[in-house]
């Protein structure tokens, strides 16, 4: 066990408002982590659907421009989702042992990675802003729009970086209640600076695309500000949160072990969407079109991730917590559990949004031509759901356990052998359309599923898990 005397940590630790009860029953425990989970994707959900709806009443290249520059950004977030990832697995699974000593010590280390790569990535981010946005092959109708929009973004790097971990840090502890309070308030500042900056609404001047850029900014840096005000005023953030650098030296290989698979798996994942949108961008006809009902599908396809993503994150709370209590059956049971539950809830929701499409992609989409390219988007994409339900739940309880190396490598995988390849052939020498793009989309969904699936069930991913004797005595 981590050392409990002086010498870094108070007296008494923060207790948990929901305790870790492995004989409570499975259903109503996955539903209280879901529920709140499910809201707080939804405003997440809210921020880009506005984002893209005020862009659309621009005009098309900027509603173009901002799905690319959204997709694109992710590229500097991969850092913050890594170490969220690598907090969540040490810190759920100390929970589920009942370690919240080991907690406390967790909560400052993944602080202390949030704010040192907030600040590089913003350096590196501009001084390779260029380069990111040639690889895209961005139109020249759109360079001065993508150009302004990422400066702005970067300048938010660091705020973004402890909103993200500061999330995840609370939902390993299954205190998903602030989460959600805190992506109320970045929905609520983000859609009022939209339409007050962008559109020029309610006295605010217009903007247009720089409203939008800047009411990023103002929000995402009051949901950084706010976690930090959470930690603090949970007992999490205070001066013994920060081990001697003997326990980091300690400690710091497991999350380290956790979060550069993560990481990398994001960076593959998300450098495979900029080369889809490069794909797409490149397409012999109707390629700003392509990409505007691709920017305007991928937000309405991004409200059946609401469920997808609080399934997710529920299934790496609970096998992490399990896992802490020594309890592998169990936590394995547990993800096949949320996976039925998460199965039934989408299948649901894809059924009724199906009835939609048409209506839902104009509300968006203004432009006939992109509304029609968003909806032959969303047939592809929404049918593929419950493939990529799979991926993400079963995902979910990897990252739960350790396992991201298992999760990388077939989620990476699958995006550059199958997507990518699939994407080129089937758009630009057989569809010459972007339909062979989004069918190309659909099967790699599928492959994915079946892969891990196959890992979850068979693998033994449950040897990652963190062990006391990982961490020296001594602190």
């Amino acid at each position: 066990m981590l050392n409990q005397g002086k010498g870094g940590i108070a007296a008494t630790p923060p207790k948990p408002s929901l305790p870790f009860d492995p004989k409570a029953s499975p259903t109503r425990t996955i539903w209280l982590l879901a529920w709140p989970q499910v809201l707080m994707m939804l405003f997440h959900f809210l921020i880009g659907f506005v984002d893209v709806w005020v862009a659309g009443r621009i005009s098309r290249d900027v509603q173009a421009s901002m799905g690319m520059v959204s997709q694109s950004f992710f590229i500097f977030l991969v850092v913050a989702i890594a170490v969220g990832n690598g907090s969540v697995a040490a810190i759920s699974q100390s929970y589920g042992a009942g370690l919240m000593h080991r907690v406390q010590r967790y909560v400052g280390l993944s602080l202390q990675a949030a704010a040192v790569f907030g600040v590089l990535l913003l350096v590196f981010g501009y001084g390779f802003q260029g380069a990111l946005i040639r690889i895209l092959q961005t139109p020249e109708s759109l360079l001065p729009i993508m150009t302004y929009l990422l400066s702005v973004y970067l300048l938010v790097l660091p705020a973004y970086y402890l909103f993200i971990i500061g999330n995840s840090i609370l939902r390993a502890q299954q205190l998903v209640l602030y989460p959600l309070y805190g992506m109320m308030i970045v929905a609520g500042l983000n859609t009022f600076g939209d339409f007050a900056l962008g559109l020029g609404m309610f006295g605010f001047p217009d903007l247009g695309y720089k409203g939008l850029a800047w009411s990023t900014f103002g929000s995402v840096l009051a949901g950084g500000l706010f976690n930090v005000w959470i930690l603090r005023r949970r007992g999490l953030l205070v001066r013994r949160s920060f081990a001697p650098w003997k326990w980091i030296r300690c400690a710091s290989p497991y999350l380290f072990k956790v979060a550069w698979p993560a990481g990398l798996m994001q960076l593959v994942w998300h450098s495979a969407y900029i080369a889809l949108f490069s794909i797409t961008a490149s397409l012999p006809v109707g390629s700003v079109v392509a990409l505007a009902g691709m920017s305007a599908g991928m937000r309405v396809e991004s409200l059946m991730f609401l469920p997808g993503f609080a399934f997710n994150f529920t299934a790496s709370i609970l096998v992490g917590h399990y896992l802490g209590a020594k309890k592998p059956e169990e936590a394995k049971q547990m993800g096949y559990r949320i996976l039925g539950q998460g199965l039934l809830v989408i299948c649901i929701l894809t059924v009724v949004l199906w009835q939609f499409l048409e209506p839902i992609a104009a509300f968006v989409a203004p432009d006939p031509e992109v509304r029609d390219e968003a909806v032959n988007y969303l047939r592809y994409n929404l049918a593929a759901m419950p493939f990529l339900l799979v991926s993400m739940i079963l995902g979910g309880a990897l990252t739960g356990a350790g396992a991201t190396i298992y999760q990388g490598l077939v989620m990476g995988g699958t995006a550059w052998l199958v997507r990518i390849p699939l994407a080129f052939i089937l758009g630009h020498l057989i569809f010459i359309h972007a339909t062979g793009i989004w069918l190309a989309m659909f099967l790699s969904m599928a492959v994915q599923a079946l892969c891990v699936a196959y890992v979850y069930q068979f693998w033994d991913w449950q040897r990652f898990a963190l062990r006391k004797k990982r961490i020296a005595p001594a602190a």
